[in-house]
């Protein structure tokens, strides 16, 4: 997959910087900061390239500095939007979220995780309608869209949708985790809500794809100690860490998952999160992401949402080409939740018809989603 913090990323039409590696390479291939945007790299270490080159036109998002760098490139012309103190977030920020990022001081108790404590201040001011904490949830979940855009560029993104309750210890996970290794395994970049449930066991297959069969298994077996993220999202989330623990360096796949459901933590098995406030954000954005198609597992309220954002763009063509949708179990999307005689009849004599399809086993997905594929 694409980079991490630790790898900056350049390209000729590139003019973010994200990283202080990147920094360095700019100063030293160009020799100039001009127009350049820098977003949230402490430069308090580099004042001197500050002092000295031409910043016009430049913007500085979030980037801690010495008073006379600031400025001397706010009078060079450039914007300077400093780092805002007091957040459990920055909104500045370059890349995506890391599970270990997310989950830190996880031994102290999920409430002292950035990611709980990330939650706490959304529930905080959202119920005030602080327009300036609105806005800072906006800048960083725009920041966060720039970031995932730049990690999924030219990759094969299939969506796997499902719900958080799907307990570890299950068939139906295992059978979701088995569906995450396979596409993994065929080239394909895993995407999911990145929550709990057939998210988790979604990102695990993936991450399981490097590994041997035997490894799955006993990953399954030790996740089914705490089967759920209720009662306790720190039994919930130290169990994957032992897996991770045991089986290092697995296999990369995307979560994309929101603050806006507090009670659903993110998983640690997606290598890469990008984490919203804005729910219709992250859902809308992971969808138009998929490129490659999306497979719908059952799930509730939330998959169908899912379901239908998905055809919408299908059906109006407003995307390009209707990409592929896949529903697994038929008796779930025909007789508990009827969504699948609704999707068929929107289809018909449109061409996202020949894009659609219903399985009844999740095994038999991936032959589904390569078939519809073309």
């Amino acid at each position: 997959m694409h980079p991490t913090p630790a790898q900056p990323h350049r390209a000729a039409h590139d003019h973010e910087i994200e990283s202080l590696a990147e920094f360095d390479e700019v100063v030293a291939e160009h020799g100039t900061l001009a127009r350049f945007r820098v977003q949230a790299v402490d430069l308090t270490d580099r004042t001197s390239e500050l002092l000295r080159l031409d910043a016009s036109g430049a913007v500085f998002l979030g980037c801690p500095m010495r008073p006379e760098a600031a400025a001397r490139v706010r009078a060079a012309g450039a914007l300077v939007f400093p780092p805002v103190p007091g957040l459990p977030f920055d909104p500045y920020r370059g890349f995506v979220y890391t599970s270990d990022e997310l989950f830190e001081a996880l031994d102290e108790g999920y409430e002292a995780t950035p990611d709980a404590q990330a939650y706490a201040w959304f529930q905080r001011t959202k119920a005030d309608g602080d327009v300036y904490s609105s806005m800072l949830r906006a800048i960083h979940d725009d920041a966060v869209s720039d970031a995932l855009d730049e990690l999924l560029a030219g990759e094969r993104v299939v969506g796997v949708m499902g719900g958080h309750a799907m307990a570890r210890g299950t068939e139906a996970y295992a059978g979701a985790a088995r569906l995450g290794r396979e596409l993994a395994r065929a080239g394909f970049t895993v995407a999911t809500g990145g929550g709990p449930g057939a998210m988790e066991a979604a990102n695990l297959g993936a991450y399981a794809a490097p590994f041997d069969d035997g490894m799955l298994k006993e990953a399954l077996q030790l996740l089914a100690k705490a089967p759920s993220f209720r009662p306790s999202v720190t039994d919930w989330a130290h169990a994957a860490f032992e897996v991770r623990d045991r089986w290092p360096e697995g296999g990369a796949s995307v979560g994309v998952p929101t603050w806006f459901y507090g009670h659903e933590p993110p998983n640690a098995f997606a290598a890469h999160i990008a984490k919203y406030f804005a729910n219709a954000t992250r859902e809308d954005g992971l969808l138009a992401r998929s490129n490659a198609g999306v497979v719908f597992l059952p799930g509730a309220a939330g998959t169908v949402q899912e379901v239908f954002d998905n055809a919408t763009p299908n059906y109006y063509e407003s995307r390009g080409e209707p990409t592929p949708m896949v529903l697994v179990d038929r008796t779930h999307w025909t007789e508990r939740l009827p969504v699948w005689p609704l999707l068929r009849a929107l289809g018909q004599g449109r061409p996202m018809e020949s894009r659609i399809a219903l399985v009844d086993r999740i095994e038999e997905a991936p032959e589904a989603l390569k078939r519809l594929a073309g």
